[in-house]
């Protein structure tokens, strides 16, 4: 078997171990957020914070969310985390933002964070932040979910079909995920130009 036919069959696993009700979950819990006028903060790095950027875009414009993400304003990520430094970033910014009970916080990683191994802790210490101030917490992970999936409303982790492909597998059901979620009819509000284009 190339190594083509064993990501595409891992991909395959990974969607045929996915449990829909989960996803189901989550647009509720979003559907929540926006009637009360909550926002949401889209937290990741790496990969990952790419994909938020991505993301916001598309909450935005296609399911009518407020939406933001931190790592799209460089130069604050980048003071704050020479003056402050790495671990407060997250938290920090959104304390500037007033995060507050109406809103949400949804996290792309790959582990979800974890204090203990020093992995991730900007994530951990914005979601104590976040559960703090009472809003709601989402998470598409990867691995065991990490720190993300235990505090979370609702955690979709990605099954690990094949531990040496943890990273690229947890990254792209991350698009994967998010494009179901403002594609949902109970969330999206507006056309997708092709799918517009007659």
């Amino acid at each position: 078997m190339s190594y083509s036919e064993q990501h595409l069959r891992e991909t395959a696993e990974i969607v045929g171990r996915f449990d829909p009700s989960i996803c189901e979950r989550a647009v509720e819990l979003l559907a929540k957020v926006r009637k009360r006028g909550g926002r949401l903060f889209i937290l990741g790095v790496g990969g990952s914070a790419a994909n938020a950027s991505h993301a916001v875009n598309d909450f935005r414009k296609i399911a009518g969310f407020e939406c933001y993400s931190p790592t799209d304003n460089v130069s604050e990520l980048t003071a704050r985390t020479n003056d402050e430094g790495w671990a407060t970033v997250f938290s920090e910014w959104l304390k500037g933002s007033r995060l507050n009970g109406k809103d949400a916080v949804l996290v792309f990683s790959v582990g979800g964070g974890n204090l203990e191994k020093n992995v991730s802790p900007n994530l951990v210490t914005a979601l104590q932040f976040a559960k703090e101030q009472g809003s709601a917490i989402l998470g598409i992970v990867g691995r065991d979910g990490g720190y993300t999936a235990r505090v979370a409303d609702v955690a979709l982790v990605i099954p690990t079909v094949n531990a040496a492909n943890v990273t690229p597998h947890s990254e792209a059901f991350q698009a994967v995920i998010w494009h179901l979620l403002v594609s949902h009819p109970d969330l999206k509000v507006a056309e997708t130009k092709w799918e517009s284009v007659k």
